[in-house]
C-alpha cells in the first residue's frame, strides 16, 4: 500500500526512519535504472564511510559523587560542597563506523569512465558540523571539478541547504520549495537544472544526464518512493496519528496533512456535534 500523500510523505522524514528510507531510495533507483540504460551504461552502488563517536553511554570507570552521598570522613554533602577525585574519572564512548550509500553510472566494459553520481541527501549531510556534511561537501566538490554530472536529491525539510545549486537563485526563480532535485551536468557547468517540490505536489520525473551524445534516463521519483515504502512497510512503522510531523509545519501545511490523513481512514474524522 503505497503512502497516502501524493508526493514525498512527511512523516518519513523522522530521522529514526530516514536512514532506512535512504538505503532503499538508492536500491530501488539503481534498479529502475539498469531497468532502462541501454549498452555500455550501468548504476551501481557505491558508500562512504566515516566513524563517529556514538550516542550510547557505556559508562564510567570511576562512580561519581552525587549530593548527599557518603564523602571522605564519612560525612554526607548538603549541596554546597564540592566532591574531590582522587582519580581522574573515565567515561567511555564507543565510536561507530557510519556508512552512507550513493549511485553511480558507469559507461564503458568495465565502468572506467564514471558518468554520473546521484545522492539522495541525508540528515548528516545537512547537518552543521556533522561528521556526515564534510565528506559530503568534499566529494561534491571533487565532482563539480571533473567530467561528471551530479544530481542530487533532497527528501528533508530540515537542516542547511547542502545540494550544489546556490539558494539565493534557486528561492528566487523556483520560488518558495519545501523540497527539490539539482541536476547539474558537467558539460554545461554554468546552469543548474532545479526541480522544485511543494509538499502537497507530486515528486518530478526526473532526467538523468549521460554523455552528451546520449539521450537522458528518466527516472520518476513518485513511483521510487511508493517501491521503497511498500518495501520498508512504513504503514506499520510510522505514527501517523501523531500531529504534526518534524521539522516544524505551516498551520496551512498541517491543516492539509491532517485532512489527508482522514480522507485515507488513518485518522478519525471528528464527530459533528
Amino acid at each position: 500500500m503505497p503512502s497516502p500523500f501524493p508526493g514525498m510523505d512527511p512523516f518519513l522524514e523522522d530521522p529514526v526512519v530516514f536512514p532506512d528510507l535512504h538505503d532503499r531510495i538508492i536500491f530501488c533507483l539503481s534498479d529502475a535504472l539498469n531497468a532502462q540504460l541501454p549498452p555500455p551504461y550501468f548504476a551501481g552502488i557505491a558508500s562512504r564511510v566515516w566513524v563517529e563517536a556514538s550516542q550510547r553511554l557505556v559508562g564510567p570507570d570511576v562512580n561519581v559523587l552525587r549530593p548527599q552521598q557518603p564523602l571522605n570522613g564519612g560525612h554526607t554533602s548538603g549541596g554546597g560542597g564540592v566532591a574531590v577525585a582522587t582519580e581522574p574519572v573515565v567515561v567511555k564512548a564507543t565510536r561507530e563506523e557510519v556508512r552512507e550509500t550513493f549511485l553511480e553510472i558507469h559507461a564503458q566494459p568495465g565502468g572506467e569512465r564514471l558518468v554520473t553520481t546521484i545522492e539522495v541527501l541525508s540528515l548528516a549531510n545537512k547537518t552543521p558540523g556533522g561528521h556526515g556534511r564534510t565528506p559530503y561537501l568534499q566529494k561534491q566538490s571533487e565532482i563539480l571539478d571533473s567530467q561528471v554530472h551530479l544530481v542530487e536529491i533532497d527528501l528533508l525539510r530540515g537542516g542547511v541547504h547542502t545540494t550544489a545549486v546556490p539558494i539565493d537563485g534557486a528561492v528566487a526563480a523556483a520560488g518558495f520549495f519545501d523540497y527539490h532535485v539539482c541536476v547539474r551536468r558537467w558539460d554545461v557547468p554554468e546552469s543548474f537544472y532545479l526541480y522544485p517540490i511543494l509538499m502537497q505536489g507530486r515528486l518530478p520525473v526526473v532526467e538523468i544526464p549521460l554523455l552528451p551524445d546520449d539521450a537522458t534516463a528518466r527516472v520518476d521519483l513518485k513511483e521510487i518512493l511508493d517501491r521503497a515504502y511498500d518495501s520498508g512497510q512504513y504503514r506499520r512503522r510510522v505514527p501517523y496519528r501523531e500531529q504534526p510531523p518534524a521539522p516544524p509545519l505551516h498551520p496551512a501545511q498541517a491543516a492539509w496533512i491532517d485532512q489527508v490523513l482522514r480522507d485515507a481512514g488513518i485518522r478519525d474524522i471528528p464527530s459533528t456535534p
